[in-house]
Parts: structure tokens; sequence; C-alpha cells
């Protein structure tokens, strides 16, 4: 199979791979759909993070299962799913507790990388969630999100505590910090402040239903977040994007 491996900063080749075969009972192999670039595949592709030799990219994908192990019950072949950008088990205490990405068990998908044609996804039955029926091809970016930036973005919402008569802050206005806002909107804020100083990301933030923008930083971006109509302060904050987030 064809796929995407990075071999140092700046030298991204597209190499035949050897074809991922079933391991543990537990595993699936699915066929990529879509696969895509985040904002942490950059930090080694700029040279930002160290690596060790040639590592194969991409976690976050969506695809149609080809085959599954002996043990795997929640999906079967020729199914589309949603695969998670870390595998895990979702029976430990620590996912039961809704922290899936800290599972015992867990497998990092970048260390597999999902940035080719066939891929191995360990752990299937917590990792892979099937869709109702195969999606149009226009539906599957939306799709292609949820396997990481919109469910991170999701929690972010959640752990700040959004909620009705809430006022959130997003601070960060990349993939994950806009899902966040969607989130909080979604999770019946009151007022979601989204701090961006980006126009195209402005625009999209008021679309997913942030109230306010707030462009500056530092003090005064704090003086804009505690502004409104109402004189609220927020009761809550996310800050969703990493600091190294493009």
């Amino acid at each position: 199979m064809r796929g995407v491996v990075l071999h140092a900063p700046g030298d991204v080749r597209v190499e035949q791979r050897q074809d991922p075969a079933i391991i543990e009972p537990t595993d699936a192999i699915i066929r990529l759909a879509a696969s895509c670039v985040c904002g942490s595949d950059l930090w080694p592709y700029r040279g930002i993070e160290k690596m060790d030799g040639p590592a194969p990219m991409g976690h976050e994908y969506v695809g149609v299962v080809e085959e599954v192990g002996s043990q795997v019950s929640t999906v079967r072949p020729g199914q589309f799913v949603v695969g998670s950008f870390v595998a895990s088990d979702n029976t430990c205490e620590i996912c039961r507790s809704g922290y899936q990405s800290g599972c015992v068990h867990r497998i990092v998908m970048g260390t597999i990388g999902t940035q080719s044609e066939l891929a191995r996804v360990p752990l299937a039955d917590g990792t892979l969630v099937a869709t109702p029926a195969t999606p149009e091809p226009d539906l599957v970016p939306s799709l292609l999100a949820a396997s990481d930036v919109l469910g991170t973005g999701w929690f972010g919402a959640v752990a700040a505590q959004a909620g009705p008569g809430k006022t959130v802050v997003v601070v960060g206005d990349g993939a994950v910090g806009l899902c966040a806002v969607l989130a909080a909107r979604q999770l019946g804020a009151e007022r979601v402040v989204a701090m961006s100083r980006h126009e195209p990301r402005r625009r999209l933030a008021v679309e997913f239903g942030a109230t306010d923008i707030v462009t500056e930083r530092g003090d005064a971006g704090v003086a804009g977040s505690r502004s409104s109509p109402a004189g609220s302060a927020p009761t809550a904050s996310s800050r969703p994007s990493a600091p190294r987030s493009p």
C-alpha cells in the first residue's frame, strides 16, 4: 500500500509500505476514505519536535472496515467508521471516567500512521464508531473532524463546565478552538467569547455560535473578554489549542 512517511523536517514522502494485518484479536483493518494533516503533524515537520528516524504520519481518519479480529463485536466489514486519534479499550477505569485518551492500554494512532491506503486499528471496539450508513462524499470531511478536533473541543467545553447561564471564553481559533466554540454553544452557554485574530476564523467562530470576538491579548484581552452588554464576567474558560499549534 501507499503511505506517507516523514523522514526529516521538511522531508515528506509517499512510499510503498507493507499492508497491515490482524495482529491481536481486537484489531480491525480499515481502508481509509479520508485522512488529514493535524497541527501536531507540523511540529516534527518544522523541526520543533525531535524525530528518531523515519515515521509514518497521520492520526485523524475515517474509512471502511475490511477485516476484523475474532474478538471484535461492535463493527464489521463493510461498515463506514470514524476512528479516534488514540486507540482505547473503552472499558478500563480511566475510559469509564471519560478520559479515553488516557486509557491504560492506549495506543497513539500516529505511531501506526493513517495517511495511508490501509491501517490497522487496535482495540477496535473502543476506538471505531460505525455510522448508520455509508455517508455521501460531501459529509466525509465533517465526519473526519469527529476523529479528533471535534471531540477535543467538546471535551474542553465540558471540562470548562459550559452550560446554561454561563459565559465561556475560548482561547485560540484553530480547529480545536472553533469546535470548542461550537460545543459551548450546543451545551447551552449564554455567551461564548472567541479570542481570534484571523478574519476567516472569526467568521467561522460566529457561524459556530460565538457571541463575542476579542482580538486583543494580554490584559486588554482579559478586559475585552470580561466586558459585555450585561457586564458579566466569564464563568468558565477553555484553552483547547496547544501553544505550538499554527
